[in-house]
């Protein structure tokens, strides 16, 4: 029996690993859901043309989000900046957590109004779960727990049932908007209310209005002006619009 040489143990080696590699775990190809909002969604027939928005009080409109603008600068970002640099991050999440649990409750009864048993069902869900193990909503165990959160709004429950948006409306502090979504946002701030006035004390009630307002302005990545360009305006009366009818059609 000859033995073996340096060569062909070399040999015999790298015949063993190139069979050891060829049988090991094969790359799995990765399921991402699709996006709501796809590039067929938003270049369909049916999607809305950056020149045809109704626009009728467009000067109006202007003068307000310029307006906006001003105040967002002077007023709204130094306080959302302060709120930042004094409010710890973790105190920050739990207020956003708790504020975003009161929202699921707006979705739940959207959710009904709408007739989407399924919406419902997940959004019930998350406030049951964030409301008992999540501590009344400021930890967010639903969403570590993979539950989906569907958000829906009176907006979107009037174009469910075939209420047109109207005309274009920049709403002044809130930003882009439109007729219908702008009357739709009382009822739900009215739900809103009914709740806060269930489980907060009057003293609380009276600054969480202003809490929210300054955690969903420092949750919100939109900079007036930001992108430099001098068709900011038509541009986001367009993308506002988009978005507002694909969210009432998913």
């Amino acid at each position: 029996m000859r033995a073996f040489t340096l060569p062909r143990c070399a040999v015999l080696i790298l015949a063993l690993l190139t069979g050891a590699c060829s049988t090991g775990p094969q790359p799995q190809l990765q399921n991402f859901a699709e996006p709501t909002f796809t590039l067929e969604r938003i270049r369909s027939d049916d999607a809305v043309d950056v020149a045809s928005v109704y626009d009728p009080w467009e000067g109006m409109n202007q003068r307000i989000y310029n307006f906006n603008y001003h105040f967002d600068q002077k007023v709204f970002l130094p306080v959302v900046r302060g709120w930042r640099a004094v409010v710890p991050r973790f105190i920050r999440t739990g207020i956003h957590n708790w504020f975003n649990n009161i929202r699921d409750i707006v979705t739940i009864a959207n959710s009904i109004l709408q007739l989407a048993p399924e919406k419902t069902f997940e959004s019930s869900g998350r406030v049951i779960v964030n409301s008992t193990v999540g501590l009344f909503g400021f930890i967010d165990v639903a969403s570590k727990l993979d539950f989906p959160r569907p958000v829906e709004d009176f907006g979107q429950t009037l174009g469910h049932w075939g209420v047109g948006k109207g005309p274009y409306l920049v709403v002044p502090f809130l930003g882009p908007s439109n007729v219908r979504d702008a009357l739709g946002k009382i009822p739900d701030l009215l739900l809103i209310n009914t709740v806060n006035d269930e489980v907060l004390s009057k003293p609380l009630r009276a600054t969480v209005f202003l809490f929210d307002a300054i955690d969903t302005r420092s949750n919100l990545s939109f900079r007036y002006h930001e992108t430099g360009s001098a068709f900011e305006y038509d541009t986001v009366r367009w993308l506002i619009s988009t978005k507002r009818d694909l969210d009432v059609a998913k």
